[in-house]
């Protein structure tokens, strides 16, 4: 048995076992991090255990039409018997929901970047999302895949893959949609809702960033500002999918966004294409995520970050950390 399995064994006895549970996913949740999250949530709540569901941030409003979105805290109130945490590589990213809280039992993740740092640690970077892993574990106990929970892990793979579009998107995450499908989830709805919808205040957002967009070489890169925030009216902290634009121009290798946040940070954001790992850049920033998609969040103004983040990401194209 690999480790893997032994892993995955265990994670399913702890669900057997507990009566309790707490399930945290990571700040400035994504759209696996809260599929992956509502989905396990809500099929342990079929299965009889009493569940709470938390990230600190919340989620936005444009995910509440998810069934048990509504569900998710800010904050866990009581004692649990377990304690999982879902999509996040290391502990830093639950922010303060497990304050007082510290162990973890189990961590089911499929970040290449993971820590480890729980009791079990359920890491399949083979997976195209996080939901794809509690898919897995919910098919093998005999869960019932009902449509609510379908419907949320579906959103977690559609967002993490772009529409089935990257390039670990295998023959295994394929047939798992297909199960999905079969209880009668919205693909044509979700895609929209994932994907294609944006709000007028986002779609402003997006245009202070066009509008400052540079090249260097076969990369690109941009900002966006408190202010240009503040003039769009955007709520979120994000930079409203953006890096997913800017990965999309013709001959580029690796696509940057960096967004202004209120607490002294900055929010970096990478795309690479095949062939290249950023990642490890990332993670020299104290961030992490994949070799095509990673993520920091970094203390400094807009200014220094941006000049030491090209600094350490340029080299890449000169064979740095380059995936052969």
């Amino acid at each position: 048995m690999t480790s893997h399995e032994a892993a995955f064994h265990l994670a399913v006895k702890q669900f057997e076992q507990a009566e309790r549970i707490l399930l945290v996913s990571h700040i400035r949740p994504d759209g696996d991090a809260v599929g992956s999250l509502i989905g396990l949530g809500l099929a342990l709540q079929q299965a009889g255990r009493d569940v709470q569901m938390v990230i600190d941030d919340g989620i936005s409003a444009d995910l509440r039409y998810l069934e048990g979105s509504r569900d998710i805290r800010r904050r866990p109130v009581g004692e649990f018997d377990l304690v999982c945490t879902l999509d996040c590589s290391d502990l830093t990213r639950t922010g303060v929901a497990l304050a007082g809280r510290p162990i973890c039992d189990i961590n089911i993740d499929h970040h290449a970047t993971n820590l480890n740092f729980a009791n079990i640690n359920l890491i399949d970077t083979q997976a195209v999302a996080t939901a794809e892993i509690v898919a897995d574990l919910l098919f093998s106990v005999g869960i019932e895949m009902t449509y609510p929970v379908a419907t949320a892990l579906m959103y977690g793979l559609l967002t993490d893959t772009i529409g089935f579009r990257t390039a670990n998107v295998s023959p295994k995450s394929l047939r798992l949609t297909a199960d999905l499908l079969e209880t009668g989830v919205d693909m044509a709805g979700l895609y929209r809702r994932a994907l294609t919808n944006r709000s007028f205040e986002a779609a402003r957002f997006w245009g202070s960033g066009l509008n400052k967009l540079k090249r260097l070489d076969r990369m690109v890169y941009t900002s966006l500002t408190l202010a240009d925030r503040q003039e769009a009216h955007y709520p979120g902290r994000d930079d409203a999918d953006l890096i997913n634009i800017l990965s999309s121009i013709e001959d580029t290798d690796i696509s940057l966004v960096f967004v202004e946040q209120s607490d002294g940070h900055v929010k970096v954001s990478w795309r690479a294409q095949p062939g290249f790992d950023v990642s490890k850049v990332a993670m020299d920033f104290g961030g992490g995520g994949h070799a095509a998609a990673s993520g920091a969040e970094i203390r400094g103004s807009l200014s220094e970050v941006q000049a030491a983040v090209i600094e350490k990401t340029r080299p890449l194209m000169n064979g740095g950390h380059r995936v052969e």
